[in-house]
Protein backbone atom coordinates (compact mmCIF):
# COMPACT_ATOMS: atom_id res chain seq x y z
CA UNK A 1 0.00 0.00 0.00
CA UNK A 2 1.01 3.74 -0.77
CA UNK A 3 1.02 5.88 1.79
CA UNK A 4 -2.35 8.49 1.79
CA UNK A 5 -1.76 11.96 2.41
CA UNK A 6 -3.48 14.11 4.62
CA UNK A 7 -3.47 17.63 5.46
CA UNK A 8 -0.03 18.28 6.33
CA UNK A 9 2.26 19.11 3.62
CA UNK A 10 4.67 16.09 4.52
CA UNK A 11 5.84 13.55 1.53
CA UNK A 12 7.00 10.07 2.57
CA UNK A 13 11.07 9.63 1.89
CA UNK A 14 12.08 9.39 -1.45
CA UNK A 15 13.56 5.86 -1.03
CA UNK A 16 9.97 4.63 -0.46
CA UNK A 17 9.05 5.47 -3.84
CA UNK A 18 7.76 1.88 -5.67
CA UNK A 19 9.65 0.18 -8.18
CA UNK A 20 6.78 -0.65 -9.96
CA UNK A 21 5.12 1.13 -11.06
CA UNK A 22 8.24 2.97 -11.28
CA UNK A 23 8.50 6.08 -8.90
CA UNK A 24 5.01 5.99 -7.55
CA UNK A 25 5.60 7.58 -4.07
CA UNK A 26 1.82 8.39 -2.86
CA UNK A 27 -1.93 8.90 -3.44
CA UNK A 28 -4.26 11.51 -2.45
CA UNK A 29 -3.40 15.83 -0.75
CA UNK A 30 -4.51 18.13 -3.07
CA UNK A 31 -3.10 20.31 -5.72
CA UNK A 32 -2.80 23.62 -3.72
CA UNK A 33 0.33 26.02 -4.60
CA UNK A 34 1.92 24.84 -1.08
CA UNK A 35 1.79 21.59 -1.63
CA UNK A 36 2.71 21.80 -4.98
CA UNK A 37 6.03 23.75 -3.90
CA UNK A 38 6.54 21.14 -1.59
CA UNK A 39 6.43 18.14 -3.97
CA UNK A 40 8.91 20.37 -6.12
CA UNK A 41 10.95 20.86 -4.22
CA UNK A 42 12.12 17.57 -3.06
CA UNK A 43 11.62 16.36 -7.11
CA UNK A 44 7.84 14.67 -6.71
CA UNK A 45 5.32 16.16 -9.29
CA UNK A 46 1.65 14.91 -9.50
CA UNK A 47 0.36 12.88 -12.56
CA UNK A 48 -2.99 10.86 -12.44
CA UNK A 49 -5.83 9.72 -14.76
CA UNK A 50 -9.31 11.50 -14.82
CA UNK A 51 -10.91 8.86 -12.93
CA UNK A 52 -7.82 8.37 -10.23
CA UNK A 53 -6.80 10.00 -6.96
CA UNK A 54 -3.51 12.44 -7.00
CA UNK A 55 -0.84 10.04 -7.56
CA UNK A 56 2.34 11.86 -6.74
CA UNK A 57 5.68 10.61 -8.15
CA UNK A 58 9.71 10.41 -8.20
CA UNK A 59 10.79 8.10 -10.94
CA UNK A 60 13.96 6.68 -10.41
CA UNK A 61 15.37 8.22 -13.37
CA UNK A 62 14.29 11.27 -14.60
CA UNK A 63 15.06 12.37 -18.51
CA UNK A 64 16.54 16.26 -18.05
CA UNK A 65 18.70 18.55 -20.18
CA UNK A 66 22.22 20.18 -18.85
CA UNK A 67 24.16 23.20 -19.61
CA UNK A 68 25.47 22.64 -22.85
CA UNK A 69 23.61 19.50 -23.61
CA UNK A 70 21.14 21.01 -26.70
CA UNK A 71 21.18 19.50 -29.93
CA UNK A 72 19.95 21.14 -32.65
CA UNK A 73 19.96 19.26 -35.72
CA UNK A 74 20.53 20.89 -39.35
CA UNK A 75 17.01 20.48 -40.09
CA UNK A 76 16.53 22.24 -36.87
CA UNK A 77 18.62 24.67 -37.21
CA UNK A 78 17.30 25.59 -41.23
CA UNK A 79 13.91 26.13 -39.26
CA UNK A 80 14.73 28.32 -37.04
CA UNK A 81 16.36 30.54 -38.96
CA UNK A 82 14.10 30.62 -41.92
CA UNK A 83 11.12 30.45 -40.53
CA UNK A 84 8.54 33.99 -39.50
CA UNK A 85 7.83 33.64 -35.88
CA UNK A 86 7.61 35.28 -32.65
CA UNK A 87 8.23 33.59 -28.99
CA UNK A 88 7.04 34.88 -26.11
CA UNK A 89 6.75 33.82 -22.43
CA UNK A 90 3.52 34.04 -20.22
CA UNK A 91 1.76 35.66 -22.58
CA UNK A 92 -1.32 32.77 -23.00
CA UNK A 93 -0.46 30.45 -19.88
CA UNK A 94 -4.54 29.17 -19.69
CA UNK A 95 -3.85 28.94 -23.56
CA UNK A 96 -0.75 27.16 -23.58
CA UNK A 97 -2.21 24.36 -21.01
CA UNK A 98 -5.67 24.27 -22.51
CA UNK A 99 -3.61 22.96 -25.85
CA UNK A 100 -1.49 20.62 -24.41
CA UNK A 101 -4.42 18.90 -22.58
CA UNK A 102 -6.54 19.01 -25.81
CA UNK A 103 -6.43 15.07 -26.87
CA UNK A 104 -3.64 14.42 -30.01
CA UNK A 105 -4.16 11.39 -32.50
CA UNK A 106 -6.20 8.09 -31.17
CA UNK A 107 -5.92 9.45 -27.05
CA UNK A 108 -9.33 9.50 -25.59
CA UNK A 109 -8.14 12.02 -23.03
CA UNK A 110 -5.57 13.86 -21.20
CA UNK A 111 -3.85 13.60 -17.71
CA UNK A 112 -3.90 17.82 -17.62
CA UNK A 113 -7.48 17.66 -16.21
CA UNK A 114 -9.25 21.20 -15.82
CA UNK A 115 -8.46 20.80 -11.74
CA UNK A 116 -4.68 20.35 -13.14
CA UNK A 117 -5.60 23.30 -15.63
CA UNK A 118 -7.10 25.32 -12.49
CA UNK A 119 -3.96 24.13 -10.05
CA UNK A 120 -1.39 25.20 -12.77
CA UNK A 121 -2.81 28.93 -13.42
CA UNK A 122 -3.00 29.46 -9.94
CA UNK A 123 0.69 28.62 -9.58
CA UNK A 124 1.01 30.94 -12.63
CA UNK A 125 -0.20 33.41 -10.78
CA UNK A 126 1.68 33.28 -7.99
CA UNK A 127 4.77 33.59 -10.17
CA UNK A 128 6.10 30.30 -10.48
CA UNK A 129 4.58 28.45 -13.45
CA UNK A 130 5.25 29.58 -16.91
CA UNK A 131 5.10 29.35 -20.35
CA UNK A 132 6.84 30.23 -23.26
CA UNK A 133 4.34 30.22 -26.83
CA UNK A 134 5.32 30.34 -30.49
CA UNK A 135 3.43 32.66 -32.61
CA UNK A 136 2.70 32.42 -36.75
CA UNK A 137 1.02 34.94 -38.75
CA UNK A 138 -0.13 36.48 -35.58
CA UNK A 139 -2.00 33.02 -34.28
CA UNK A 140 -0.58 30.86 -31.21
CA UNK A 141 1.20 27.57 -32.89
CA UNK A 142 2.81 25.80 -30.33
CA UNK A 143 4.27 26.09 -26.87
CA UNK A 144 5.26 25.02 -23.52
CA UNK A 145 4.83 25.04 -19.64
CA UNK A 146 6.41 24.07 -16.73
CA UNK A 147 7.37 25.24 -12.93
CA UNK A 148 10.32 26.99 -12.04
CA UNK A 149 11.68 26.84 -9.12
CA UNK A 150 15.41 28.92 -8.12
CA UNK A 151 17.68 27.36 -10.77
CA UNK A 152 15.19 24.42 -11.78
CA UNK A 153 12.90 24.36 -14.49
CA UNK A 154 10.63 21.26 -14.56
CA UNK A 155 9.13 21.04 -17.92
CA UNK A 156 5.58 19.63 -17.61
CA UNK A 157 4.11 19.75 -21.28
CA UNK A 158 4.41 21.07 -25.06
CA UNK A 159 2.00 20.77 -27.86
CA UNK A 160 2.19 22.52 -31.71
CA UNK A 161 -0.90 23.58 -33.91
CA UNK A 162 1.99 23.99 -36.69
CA UNK A 163 4.99 21.79 -37.48
CA UNK A 164 7.95 22.45 -35.86
CA UNK A 165 6.33 25.40 -33.10
CA UNK A 166 6.82 22.75 -30.09
CA UNK A 167 10.65 22.78 -31.38
CA UNK A 168 10.99 25.67 -31.94
CA UNK A 169 10.08 26.87 -28.23
CA UNK A 170 11.89 23.80 -27.02
CA UNK A 171 15.12 24.98 -28.20
CA UNK A 172 14.25 29.00 -26.90
CA UNK A 173 13.21 27.97 -23.69
CA UNK A 174 16.62 25.96 -23.49
CA UNK A 175 18.94 28.75 -24.72
CA UNK A 176 16.74 32.03 -22.87
CA UNK A 177 16.72 29.56 -19.33
CA UNK A 178 20.29 28.59 -19.19
CA UNK A 179 21.46 31.95 -20.48
CA UNK A 180 20.04 33.20 -17.24
CA UNK A 181 20.89 30.76 -14.84
CA UNK A 182 19.00 27.83 -14.66
CA UNK A 183 21.20 24.60 -14.25
CA UNK A 184 18.96 21.88 -15.08
CA UNK A 185 15.47 21.46 -17.23
CA UNK A 186 13.68 18.37 -15.85
CA UNK A 187 11.61 16.72 -18.96
CA UNK A 188 10.06 13.99 -16.55
CA UNK A 189 9.60 11.36 -18.77
CA UNK A 190 12.02 10.00 -21.58
CA UNK A 191 11.06 10.01 -25.08
CA UNK A 192 13.38 9.87 -28.45
CA UNK A 193 12.14 13.29 -29.63
CA UNK A 194 13.55 15.12 -26.35
CA UNK A 195 16.60 11.90 -26.59
CA UNK A 196 17.36 13.80 -29.83
CA UNK A 197 17.30 17.46 -28.64
CA UNK A 198 20.25 16.28 -26.07
CA UNK A 199 18.19 15.22 -22.94
CA UNK A 200 19.85 12.04 -21.14
CA UNK A 201 18.69 10.17 -18.35
CA UNK A 202 19.82 10.93 -14.59
CA UNK A 203 19.35 8.87 -11.41
CA UNK A 204 17.18 9.88 -8.78
CA UNK A 205 20.15 10.43 -6.54
CA UNK A 206 22.36 12.94 -8.65
CA UNK A 207 19.07 14.60 -9.57
CA UNK A 208 18.22 15.37 -6.04
CA UNK A 209 21.30 16.30 -5.53
CA UNK A 210 21.86 18.66 -8.44
CA UNK A 211 18.05 20.06 -7.43
CA UNK A 212 19.10 20.60 -3.96
CA UNK A 213 22.23 22.78 -4.85
CA UNK A 214 19.79 24.96 -7.31
CA UNK A 215 17.00 25.54 -5.44
CA UNK A 216 18.53 28.35 -3.83
CA UNK A 217 19.73 30.31 -7.18
CA UNK A 218 17.76 33.42 -7.64
CA UNK A 219 17.07 34.34 -11.61
CA UNK A 220 16.49 37.74 -12.70
CA UNK A 221 12.49 38.91 -12.68
CA UNK A 222 13.37 39.50 -17.01
CA UNK A 223 13.71 36.06 -17.71
CA UNK A 224 9.72 36.01 -17.78
CA UNK A 225 10.08 39.22 -20.28
CA UNK A 226 11.03 37.12 -23.22
CA UNK A 227 9.74 38.92 -26.47
CA UNK A 228 12.16 37.26 -29.37
CA UNK A 229 10.27 38.03 -33.03
CA UNK A 230 12.16 36.05 -35.81
CA UNK A 231 12.75 37.22 -39.30
CA UNK A 232 14.27 35.90 -41.99
CA UNK A 233 17.61 37.11 -43.57
CA UNK A 234 17.20 37.84 -47.02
Amino acid sequence: MIPWLDRSLAFPPLSAALAEPDGLLAAGGDLSVPRLLSGYARGIFPWYSPDDPILWWSPSQRMVLQPGALKVSRSLDKVLRNKHYRVTTDQAFSRVMLCCAAPRDEQGGSWITDDMIAAYTRLHHAGHAHSFEVWMDGELAGGLYGVALGGMFYGESMFHLRRDASKIAFVHMARHLFGHGTGLIDCQMPTAHLQSLGAALLPRTPFIEQLQSLLPRRLPASVWDYDYHHEPSR
